[in-house]
């Protein structure tokens, strides 16, 4: 499909504890995007406060779309959702807490010209604090590493995209979604801007360092093989030392040099052992649980409601 001069737009954000904050987001919307075609879709993940409300209300605006989730279901699956009911040439994914400017939008969507399918809004600054850039940084470097996904550590949440580019996703059925590794599938051209992102204007992050650990071991464990070559690797690495301290074990006996102290040695070989066998299981473990998901068709999301004027 080739895009046209000025693209239709299609805005997803994923809204949790929002009501707040995305009617500013959506009015700012209104502003940057006047005179163009675009729609705004606002995917309620199941939040336990009005937000539902408020986008309803929002939804009385023709260019305005909301969809609500039956439960919370975690920001990707709810940012999928919303690309999947996106029916505009580019989509463009943001937060609902005012850190990423919609004056920035059309800057996204200008930048996706015949050498790029994927533009990341990069900020400036550090906005998330030491800790929460730390453990963002680390993420994307994993996401490099493990997944090779070209130009992963570029990655935000704030990007705009070709929207005919999600169909190699299309068949994803998954509850453990990252929808930075179902862009990368394509092979797309990336790219990024610099933008500055301001503080968030309501509440708190739901992001914390438990939130990002649980989600980078999702995203590994759901789209790669890399642990488990790191298990074979460690297993190799233990049975080696194994063999050696078994030789030198043989040269003490053959010598005559045998002791019967060396409790505290053998104590902690077999805690070393032991360790290595569990974080083995550990990761065989979360390659079952994958599995046993997919195998029951544990759903990406489950829409309850949907308002809808745009028609």
């Amino acid at each position: 499909m080739t895009m046209s001069v000025t693209p239709s737009i299609s805005v997803v954000i994923p809204c949790y504890r929002s009501e707040t904050s995305i009617g500013d987001v959506v009015n700012g919307l209104h502003e940057a995007l006047a005179g163009r075609d675009y729609e705004v879709i606002c995917v309620v993940d199941g939040s336990p406060d009005n937000t539902w409300s408020v986008v309803e209300s929002l939804a009385s605006h023709p260019r305005v779309r909301g969809l609500d989730l039956m439960r919370n279901y975690g920001q990707h699956n709810a940012v999928l959702a919303g690309i999947r009911a996106a029916r505009n040439e580019v989509t463009v994914t943001m937060d609902d807490d005012l850190q990423h400017s919609p004056a920035d939008v059309p800057r996204l969507v200008e930048a996706l010209d015949d050498d790029a399918d994927l533009v990341y809004a990069v900020p400036e600054g550090e906005p998330h604090g030491f800790w929460r850039g730390f453990g963002s940084r680390s993420v994307k470097r994993i996401l490099a590493r493990t997944l090779g996904a070209t130009g992963a550590r570029q990655i935000s949440a704030f990007r705009a995209f070709r929207t005919e580019i999600r169909s190699s996703f299309d068949s994803v059925r998954d509850a453990f979604v990252s929808i930075d590794v179902l862009l990368s599938w394509t092979g797309s051209r990336v790219r990024s801007i610099p933008v500055e992102m301001a503080e968030r204007g309501a509440g708190e992050s739901n992001y914390t360092f438990r939130t990002l650990l649980r989600h980078t071991v999702n995203m590994v464990t759901g789209y790669s093989s890399a642990p488990l070559r790191v298990v074979t690797i460690v297993g190799f690495v233990t049975a080696l030392l194994g063999l050696v301290l078994f030789i030198y074990v043989l040269v003490l006996f053959f010598s005559g040099r045998t002791q019967v102290a060396g409790f505290t040695t053998i104590a902690a070989m077999v805690a070393m052992f032991s360790g290595v066998q569990l974080f083995a299981l550990g990761i065989l473990g979360e390659y079952i649980g994958r599995l046993h998901s997919r195998s029951i068709s544990r759903p990406s999301y489950v829409i309850r409601r949907e308002v809808d004027h745009i028609g």
